[in-house]
């Protein structure tokens, strides 16, 4: 069930077994979930069925630390959260990253990989994604292609590794009518949490306050609350409740908005295949990000590089992931960023601004670097590459002083307090990112597979020029997992330290980033979350609301809903 907040009552007040703030990978997981579970829920969704400027102008801040792009194409605020902006790749942590590490400062997470195994698995169906196997011989065996095959490593020291494309699952489309019929779960659109009434001793929620753009308001009274509104704004709501606790709610210990991780990405080196090594699709992003040719059974895969275990810990790196990106005719022209554009474009991701017309004068206006980088692309070419670079990204060291703010000046058009984002990567990102690069390329030296050229160490100089400073969009740790209140601010259930009916989903809770993507792992935490407050429901007792389907309104779009609202009126402005 749908309902647009904007014609709710002013003033009306809502109540749920279970609310949920945020409509993206988490809060769409949970609420299908509930659903399951015959529980009454309210999911609270900022935005609509698509995106507006009004409603992703709140999402904007200052960045203040590293120049960082977090706002406009980093992150979807309407329905389906940043999965309308997401690429699809998906790949469990590596077992390593949940273990506290010694030479990794903060690392460790409350319980581990195995625990989570079988919420991975169940991730599978709910991405869309392939065989729960994620060994490089099963899918090179699976593909059998001359031009898709592993390198021969020989040291031990480099590994391959798997990652699975989902189509990408675009979660408010994919699971809206879904949403739509359910019996238990009512989406309310528009809906702006602006703040987390508690008690007087800040020890459990009493209800949420809730806005419009358009100036309505209403209240939402549960019996747990999940937040789950992305690594930036599930700190800035703890941060903003602050009229019972002044420095925020979970904050006793000054940790939330600390530890923000992102994973720095860059490009550099040079490589030189080997001729029986130069049409390989496998390790490149430019051949194998949705290739059909890198696929087996209807699942497009990639692989990566990465340091053994062994490797990581005798020479004190972080985790890292290590590919190929070709340089095309035309690479990083107004034209080839156009055609760029048009393609994610039919992949249904969001991106801010973007009109087709535009791209399409842009393409005509240039039409060499066009059609070179679109005929490259398209038919791959080797003689029309220009050079073959690393790519890499790297696990970031979880670091205190990475933090989110409030800004002490600027508001929104809701009256909360903007973001300041404070990103920091210090020296051991550094060293990671050569070291790492520094040990492939003695690799692929030894085996034959390329001879390669290494930019100069960046470890004690300043970031390249290729440096990529939007990370990858991964906003993670501000709201840490940790059995202690004193070093986290979720336990690991995922519940908020000394407040008894508060949890957060999503990256948030993360305590450490590994050098995956973290849609699956969020997926995973969320399936994990849904258990545990299904059964807290239920010891509660009293889960679902009877309820009818009215017609009411102009649109066709909502239902309206009985025993939902202290105010019968309510009705008459739900619309199915």
């Amino acid at each position: 069930m749908f309902i647009d907040t904007r014609r709710v009552e002013n003033g009306s007040q809502v109540s749920a077994a279970v609310c949920i703030i945020g409509g993206g990978v988490a809060g769409i997981t949970l609420a299908r979930e509930l659903d399951r579970e015959g529980i009454d829920t309210c999911l609270l969704e900022s935005g609509g069925f698509e995106p507006d400027d009004e409603t992703r102008d709140l999402y904007r801040g200052e960045d203040v630390g590293i120049p960082y792009s977090f706002a406009d194409g980093c992150r979807g605020r309407f329905f389906g959260g940043s999965s309308n902006c997401w690429g699809g790749w998906c790949r469990p942590l590596d077992p390593w990253d949940f273990e506290k590490r010694d030479w990794i400062p903060n690392s460790g997470w409350p319980f581990k990989l195995d625990d989570l195994k079988p919420y991975y698995e169940r991730t599978h169906a709910l991405l869309k994604l392939g065989p729960i196997n994620f060994e490089p011989s099963w899918w090179e065996k699976a593909i059998n292609r001359s031009d898709v095959k592993r390198f021969p490593l020989q040291t031990g020291k480099v590994r391959d590794t798997v990652s699975q494309f989902s189509p990408p699952a675009r979660f408010g489309k994919l699971y809206r009518d879904e949403l739509r019929r359910s019996g238990h779960v009512r989406v309310f659109l528009y809906a702006n949490a602006v703040n987390i009434a508690t008690d007087p001793n800040a020890s459990g929620v009493t209800h949420i306050d809730v806005a419009t753009l358009s100036g309505r308001r209403m209240t939402v009274s549960a019996k747990i609350f999940v937040l789950a509104t992305g690594g930036i704004e599930n700190a800035r709501l703890l941060l903003s409740s602050n009229k019972v606790r002044e420095n925020g709610l979970g904050n006793d210990n000054d940790l939330v908005g600390r530890y923000f991780m992102d994973h720095p990405r860059l490009q550099s080196g040079s490589i030189h295949f080997s001729r029986d090594w130069s049409r390989n699709k496998l390790y490149d992003i430019k051949y194998h990000y949705m290739n059909s040719a890198v696929s087996a059974g209807g699942t497009h895969i990639a692989s990566q590089l990465a340091l053994s275990e062994n490797t990581l810990r005798d020479e004190g790196l972080l985790n890292a992931r290590i590919w190929f990106a070709s340089v095309f005719p035309g690479e990083g022209s107004p034209g080839a960023q156009a055609l760029f554009r048009c393609k994610q474009a039919l992949l249904a991701k969001e991106q801010a601004g973007w009109r087709l017309r535009d791209d399409l004068v842009t393409m005509a206006t240039n039409p060499v670097d066009t059609l070179g980088y679109g005929f490259t692309r398209l038919f791959q070419p080797r003689a029309l590459i220009r050079g073959v670079r690393f790519q890499i990204i790297v696990e970031p060291v979880p670091d205190p002083d990475s933090r989110v703010t409030l800004s002490l000046t600027k508001t929104d058009r809701l009256g909360l307090r903007r973001v300041q984002v404070d990103w920091r990567l210090g020296d051991q990102v550094r060293r990671t990112f050569d070291r790492t690069m520094a040990i492939v390329a003695d690799e692929l030296r030894r085996s034959g597979v390329a001879a390669v050229d290494l930019d100069p160490p960046i470890e004690g100089g300043a970031w390249p020029s290729s440096f990529e400073r939007e990370g990858t969009w991964h906003h993670m740790g501000t709201t840490r997992m940790h059995e202690s209140p004193k070093q986290g601010v979720v336990d690991a259930n995922c519940k908020v330290h000394g407040i008894s009916n508060l949890y957060i989903a999503g990256s948030s809770v993360f305590p450490t980033a590994g050098a995956n993507f973290p849609t699956i792992t969020i997926a995973a935490l969320a399936l994990r979350l849904s258990e545990h407050i299904s059964m807290r429901v239920r010891e509660q007792g009293g889960t679902t609301v009877e309820r009818s389907t009215a017609e009411a309104g102009s649109s066709g779009l909502l239902v309206a809903a009985k025993t939902v609202f202290d105010s019968p009126s309510f009705r008459q402005g739900a619309m199915r």
